[in-house]
């Protein structure tokens, strides 16, 4: 629902000003280029505005995007990037190798 109240606010604003919305919009370094976010669904993990990066055995440290198994998975990879975060730590090692997942 906040979703789409933002995109009503933001196309009215847009067509109200359409030189400028355009102008403003080549002039950002959007999130998606700056990280790569091109799949439907990707988690990335930030602690005090740092950027944490996880080895999941992919060698893609930078997001999470494929389905995990149950949500267990979630929470233990979670708690992983917080205790290393509160150690001050950038990179943290996934508590499960993934890099057997997609064998062909």
């Amino acid at each position: 629902m906040h979703l789409t109240r933002l995109r009503s606010a933001l196309h009215s604003a847009a067509s109200s000003s359409p030189e400028a919305a355009s102008r403003a919009a080549s002039q950002l370094t959007t999130p998606n280029r700056l990280y790569e976010l091109y799949d439907p669904c990707t988690v990335m993990f930030f602690f005090r505005n740092k950027h944490m990066m996880v080895d999941f055995g992919t060698g893609d440290n930078n997001k999470l995007n494929w389905v995990l198994e149950d949500k267990q998975e979630l929470i233990d990879i979670i708690e992983t990037v917080y205790r290393g975060a509160k150690k001050g730590r950038g990179l943290v090692v996934s508590p499960k190798d993934y890099s057997t997942r997609h064998r062909y």
